[in-house]
């Protein structure tokens, strides 16, 4: 028995009252198409790992005809805004599958091709509650580039770094420019203040970054509001925990709250997202550095 991404299993009982069965098989786990096989169920609409019996065969699908309608087609990024009231919500591994696949700029057909599956399996993942076998999570990490622990959220509470570091690690500086670049992609970086204890204080804030300017926003009465009227340091960083490597970006500049009617209001409408902190954050401060350094971690060649 050999089958393809997207060919459906039929299940023909031969029990007396058992019904037929039959759905989409949308996981290998041999480049030859013998079983075992991830089959997603018509009548239930759940994926388990199937290992075949006489009473099933196979019904081939023409892969040569366009995506049937379940396939997802069309940019990405607006997938969940899309979903109709009701609909379920995405799980944390499909959360995470495609945070990192979007992260690393690949399409979900890219991303299914590289772990051996269907893009319509890795759609209906990334969109509903779903819990993949253990060996479609193996071929997604390793399509991505990552652990599987990561991708099911085993390490949310340890902090970042504990992997094993590079034989021959090679540590560089980075350019103004590629800081900039990398400041731009937004996202949570860290304040250094004097807090109004007197004491020195680091906290994390969601920021944007408007023509140079780093901008976030907090109460007038918080931690990061004391960086207000003097020079701050604010540090952004990545590390890519399943190959040793990161960078790290500190910018140092004065910072002023903003109080133009006009550009709060754009700020306010333009801004990447809300603070995760939540409650009453109206205040923007901005940071024009005036010094950007960075380091990049890499392996050494050769």
């Amino acid at each position: 028995m050999r089958a393809h991404l997207g060919d459906q299993l039929v299940i023909e009982r031969t029990t007396t009252g058992a019904a037929r069965r039959d759905g989409e098989i949308v996981g290998l786990h041999h480049e030859d198409g013998t079983p075992p096989y991830d089959v997603r169920w018509s009548d239930t609409d759940e994926v388990t790992l199937v290992f075949p019996g006489p009473d099933a065969h196979i019904h081939h699908l023409e892969h040569e005809q366009p995506p049937t309608a379940h396939a997802p087609q069309g940019p990405d990024t607006a997938e969940a805004e899309a979903m109709p009231p009701g609909t379920l919500r995405p799980g944390d591994i499909g959360r995470r599958v495609a945070v990192e696949r979007r992260r690393q700029g690949l399409s979900r057909e890219e991303t299914a091709r590289r772990a051996r599956m269907s893009p319509s399996y890795l759609a209906y993942l990334e969109e509903r509650p779903a819990e993949p076998s253990m060996a479609s999570l193996i071929r997604l990490a390793d399509a991505l580039a990552t652990t599987v622990t990561t991708l099911r959220g085993g390490g949310t509470e340890v902090p970042p770094g504990q992997g094993q570091s590079l034989l021959h690690p090679r540590l560089r500086d980075i350019g103004p420019q590629e800081c900039r670049t990398l400041l731009s992609t937004h996202g949570v970086g860290r304040i250094a203040v004097w807090a109004s204890d007197g004491r020195p204080a680091v906290v994390p804030v969601n920021y944007d970054v408007i023509d140079d300017v780093i901008v976030f926003r907090t109460a007038p009465d918080s931690t990061p509001a004391a960086a207000v009227g003097t020079e701050v340091a604010f540090e952004v960083d990545h590390m890519d925990e399943a190959l040793s490597q990161g960078w790290s970006v500190l910018a140092v500049g004065p910072a002023n709250v903003v109080t133009q009617p006009d550009t709060v209001r754009r700020l306010t409408e333009h801004a990447h997202t809300t603070p995760w902190a939540g409650g009453e954050r109206d205040m923007w401060v901005s940071i024009r550095p005036e010094h950007l350094t960075g380091r990049r971690i890499t392996a050494a060649e050769g």
